[in-house]
């Protein structure tokens, strides 16, 4: 099977945060088992530029089969079947014109030709806009200063917010996704402080070799995400912005934004700030009552 460029960049996003957030080295043991023997360690590239790499290797090769099937295993969906099958009907609107198509057929994932382009004409408007949705979300009332930091870093992050907000309104996009990715780090490294037992008591708390839970100023900003998401504080589509957010710092070197071809634009810039947003609209009220009561006043119009 031979994709063209736009089907092998919707596989790149099944693969890399759609069907679940992988991070370096979840990539490197997913392509391992397809063949490759790369190991994970300082000097990784992005994750997008690392699988653009790998699945150009192996596109027009049975390991591009494999490769799908993989990531569109009916195993990894188990109580979220009807996700799986949105994922493919989603990937086969891309894969109409390699006159190519994906088929479930209960545990079994198969593939079929197509004899001609098949394009089905969309008679409402598609449900595909989870970006546009998570933008629509609005609060009013929400600071950093409601989330209960110290004073201190509570006032540094709020400098910072505001400056992004100017960044953003001046159309430096870069700059806002630049800053904006520091401040959510910022934010997360400050709840975890100030709640250390919810944070380290995480499933996916990152561990040493010993297996203890490491100290936070060692956690990377995709555990912080990770951790927040599992103990209820951010939903999932925060949790996957956040993580493209985070990819996004990678843009801070010029040769990794020229390599990617990544251009900021509005949109984007607009997600980061919304990300933020977000973030201090905390959520960690509804699992921990007690400890949050005097810490947080939320207040939200999507509710």
């Amino acid at each position: 099977m031979i994709l063209n460029k736009k089907s092998l960049e919707k596989l790149r996003l099944l693969i890399n945060e759609e069907t679940e957030y992988r991070s370096g080295s979840k990539l490197v043991k997913f392509f391992n088992d397809l063949g490759f023997n790369d190991s994970y360690g300082q000097g990784f590239p992005s994750r997008w530029l690392y699988t653009d790499e790998k699945l150009e290797k192996i596109n027009g090769s049975p390991r591009i089969d494999k490769c799908i099937r993989n990531v569109l295993n009916p195993a990894n969906f188990i109580d979220q079947i009807s996700s799986l099958d949105k994922h493919i009907a989603d990937f086969n609107k891309y894969l109409a014109f390699d006159k190519w198509k994906v088929t479930r057929n209960g545990a079994d994932i198969n593939f079929s030709r197509l004899q001609k382009v098949e394009i089905k004409e969309q008679s409402e408007q598609s449900n595909d806009n989870s970006e546009d949705e998570f933008l629509k979300r609005e609060f009013s009332n929400v600071s950093v200063g409601r989330i209960g930091l110290e004073g201190v870093v509570s006032d540094i992050l709020e400098k910072r917010i505001k400056e992004i907000e100017q960044c953003f309104t001046a159309g430096a996009f870069l700059s806002t996704i630049l800053v904006a990715g520091s401040t959510l780090e910022g934010l997360l490294l400050g709840l975890a402080i100030e709640h250390p037992k919810q944070f380290n008591c995480a499933k996916a708390s990152p561990k040493n070799r010993d297996g203890k839970v490491k100290q936070f100023q060692e956690w990377t900003l995709s555990a912080f995400i990770d951790v927040a998401r599992e103990i209820n504080l951010i939903q999932y589509d925060t949790s996957k912005f956040s993580h493209s957010l985070r990819d996004f710092r990678n843009y801070i070197h010029p040769f990794q934004q020229m390599s990617s071809g990544f251009t900021p634009r509005e949109h984007t810039a607009k997600i980061c700030l919304q990300v933020l947003k977000e973030q201090q609209f905390i959520r960690l009220v509804k699992m921990y009552p007690i400890w949050m009561y005097n810490k947080i006043v939320i207040i939200s119009s999507f509710y």
